[in-house]
């Protein structure tokens, strides 16, 4: 076989260019999965699916009868693999759970190399094109659309401070913030109270903030922005 044949070496380089196109979105927004991994995904997908279209290009040796060609089970198995390789870039941060965009995108990835591997180059060009739509609009979304914000806070008291659950509570909701839960840790001489409030913005942060700053018996906090 000749490496430099249109039917073997167009749909590695539209497999290698489709990579890299989703492969630099998610670079740019320094996700778990960049560049080189989308378009090694990419790759591997198409040599697999060139390799099961061409199946008889390397079973030259058995009877032409006995040899039956089916990508769909490469497919299946590319997938299936590529599934393994998606779930070691979800974890959890917190309430949040990251990384589900770059395991789609390399499904997607790894979908277009499968793709351009069987010859359907309209498709493959289209679904990059939508592919790169979909995740360029992430941007649009997150700046417009109505989200709900949620903070991890916490708040360490002197231990022999007046404070409990419910004036903790009642401080959160003094600045608009809803507690959802309310934890109270007894660690030596102090206290430690820690609380998922929903309705989280800048300017109820900066006021709490404030008031914690003010507030003497307190020996230390922490605030942390999550996404529900």
């Amino acid at each position: 076989m000749n490496i430099l044949d249109s039917g073997l070496f167009l749909p590695i380089v539209g497999a290698i260019a489709a990579g890299a196109i989703l492969g630099a979105e998610r670079e740019y927004r320094a996700s778990p999965a960049g560049l080189r991994t989308h378009i090694l995904v990419a790759l591997s997908s198409c040599l697999l699916m060139l390799a099961a279209v061409h199946q008889m290009a390397w079973l030259n040796d058995a009877p032409s009868e006995v040899i039956r060609i089916d990508p769909v089970r490469m497919a299946h198995g590319i997938l299936t693999g590529i599934g393994f390789l998606c779930g070691g870039v979800i974890f959890r941060e917190g309430l949040s759970v990251r990384g589900l965009t770059t395991a789609a995108s390399l499904w997607t990835t790894s979908t277009l190399g499968m793709l351009f591997g069987i010859g359907f180059y309209e498709l493959a060009l289209f679904g990059t094109a939508a592919s790169l739509l979909v995740l360029a609009a992430v941007t649009i979304t997150e700046r417009h659309a109505p989200q709900r914000r949620v903070a991890r806070l916490s708040a360490t008291y002197d231990r022999n401070a007046d404070v409990n659950a419910d004036e903790f509570r009642a401080l959160l909701d003094e600045h608009g913030l809803k507690a959802l839960t309310v934890d109270e840790t007894l660690i030596g001489d102090t206290v430690k109270f820690a609380a998922v409030a929903d309705g989280f913005d800048e300017k109820k942060a900066l006021s709490l903030v404030a008031a914690w700053k003010k507030d003497e018996r307190i020996r230390g906090y922490t605030l942390r922005l999550q996404q529900a």
